[in-house]
This record gives structure tokens, sequence and C-alpha cells, in this order.
């Protein structure tokens, strides 16, 4: 039987990650020097995934010590680590939740949270906190658990997307639209609850930033 929740933890570049309201993980998958943030939040790692090129020495000694399994990959690779651990992670697990820092180098940010909506993962309900920040991945429909207020911006991913029918934000989409390229969905507002977002055809990024960084 799959476990309910897998965090896959990467690294702590920028600002530190904050996992306050996160659900609790059954399982911890690591991307290379995720091990360090896995430690100081004192998780108990599963597995450790990647090159293992910018992992310490000894934050990898002490996961394998408490039990973590390594899966050592080679450099030069055709996936990042973050990819090799979401295979890993997604083979056994409901749902997905990536834990790490933000802000770093603004290509790495990038194709992480482009590995967030594979179809690979279509199966799963994925989010992520990067930083202080959330991201949900909705294929379908997906109840999202926010607070009025919040900021809430609506961005495909791979394509188009149509069919989107939001409840509870602002500005309501019925059957709606948004092309790849449109900022049409940036920075709506929750206005009422529960919070509710449909795609029919197509894959939603929905990002929820800190109060602080609305746009």
């Amino acid at each position: 039987m799959p476990v309910a929740t897998t965090w896959v933890v990467i690294d702590d570049h920028g600002d530190h990650a904050e996992v306050g309201g996160l659900p609790s993980p059954d399982r911890v998958v690591c991307a290379d020097s995720g091990v360090t943030l896995a430690l100081e939040l004192g998780l108990a790692i599963d597995v450790v995934v990647g090159d293992l090129d910018s992992v310490p020495d000894e934050d990898l000694r002490r996961a394998e010590q408490l039990g973590a399994r390594i899966e050592r990959h080679p450099t030069v690779k055709d996936r990042t680590d973050l990819e090799l651990a979401l295979h890993v992670a997604a083979a056994d697990t409901d749902r997905l939740v990536v834990v790490g820092g933000a802000h770093g180098r603004l290509d790495h940010a990038l194709a992480n949270i482009q590995a967030l909506a594979s179809p690979a993962l279509a199966g799963l309900e994925v989010s992520a906190r990067l930083g202080p920040d959330d991201v949900h991945v909705v294929r379908g429909s997906r109840r999202l658990d926010l607070r009025i207020g919040a900021t809430v911006t609506l961005l495909p991913s791979g394509g188009p997307a149509r069919g989107i029918t939001t409840t509870g934000l602002r500005y309501a989409l019925e059957d709606g639209e948004l092309e790849a390229w449109s900022a049409r969905g940036v920075s709506n507002v929750v206005d009422d609850l529960p919070v509710v977002v449909g795609v029919r055809d197509g894959c939603l990024l929905v990002v929820v930033p800190t109060p602080d960084k609305d746009v």
C-alpha cells in the first residue's frame, strides 16, 4: 500500500524553507544537498538521490549512519537531481511535497518548478514549499487549503489550460482558458472558502506567494 505523503527535500539556497502547515511526511527522499536541510529539520531520511556533488561529506555520512539508502548517479546525466528524486518518490506514494529554499539560481528554480508538472506525476497530488511560498499542481480538480485574502496566481504549464473553473477567487473563471504565454492569471485573491481550482484540459501551477511579495 502506498505511503500517504512523501517529502522530497532539495537544497536550501536563498530564503530558508518554512515547513509549518505542511502534512507530516511518511517518507523522506533527499535530492543531493537536500540532505543538509533534512538533517536541520530533524527528518528521518529514507533515501538520498543524485550525483552527490554538492552535499557535504559529513552530512552524507550522518544520513547513511541514520539508515538512509544512498542512490548515487553520475555527474554527467540527462535528469536533474530533483527529477531523479521525484522518480524514486513517486514509485510508492499518494502525495508529493517538495520542500526547499528559494531564490538561488534562477535556472535551477525554473527547472525545479517545471519538474513538478511532469506528466509522470499526473496521478499524484503534487505541491511544493519553496522558501515561504507554495506551488500546487492542478490537473482535473483540486481543493486548496488557503486563507481569506491570500494572493493566488494561476499559470498554465506545458501548453494552454482550458476549461478552467474556480471557486472562492475574486476574479472567477467559469470554463475559462489561459494560453501558455498569458499573464492573465496573475494576482487573483481568495475571497471565500473553500477554494477549488479545476481544469478540463492541461495543467495549472497555482502559486501562493507570501503576502509581502504580492505583485
